[in-house]
């Protein structure tokens, strides 16, 4: 069984965030409150080849926090754990805190 997986070429594997159900409080939280289709880059290929074959680099790193589209990728699982892989211009953005 596979540990890790390493993606080629542009891909990037992600692992979505799970939003909240229910605040600190107690209140539960309708789903469409949290509806923000988000993960966590868990490893990125080292990039595509343009036609002159230099190396065009993934956009996003390791840990990095990114909007999804709602459809697209691949699921991919890895013992117990899901994960999505993504083509690099596939993901939407980066989020930051």
């Amino acid at each position: 069984m596979a540990k890790r997986l390493i993606p080629s070429l542009n891909r990037v594997l992600i692992e979505k965030i799970l939003p909240p159900t229910k605040t600190n409080t107690g209140i539960l939280l309708p789903e469409k409150v949290a509806k923000l289709n988000s993960g966590k880059v868990v490893a990125v290929g080292p990039g595509a080849r343009d036609r002159a074959g230099n190396l065009i680099p993934v956009s996003v790193k390791e840990g990095d926090n990114v909007l999804l589209p709602e459809f697209g990728g691949t699921q991919v699982k890895l013992g117990e754990k899901e994960f999505i892989l993504y083509r690099d211009e596939d993901i939407l953005g980066t989020l930051h805190d």
